[in-house]
């Protein structure tokens, strides 16, 4: 489960990096492939929210209790 979460966190930035280096990079594809990048990364970032919650539902994963107040 931890594994899974941190390969599709290390997926979003990674995509996070390529957008970074097609914007800065400078050519003349820049704006599409900074486009796609953006979009995989709000694709894995959607993705990875929406396994989240349902991993919580089913109780494979336990949030941790909150400070007392």
């Amino acid at each position: 489960m931890k594994l899974l979460i941190i390969l599709v966190f290390l997926g979003i930035l990674v995509a996070l990096g390529s957008a970074f280096f097609a914007l800065t990079k400078g050519t003349g594809k820049t704006s599409k492939s900074t486009v796609k990048a953006l979009s995989w990364r709000i694709g894995l970032s959607i993705a990875l929210f929406l396994f989240l919650l349902f991993a919580a539902k089913m109780g494979w994963i336990q949030p941790t209790e909150s400070l007392p107040q």
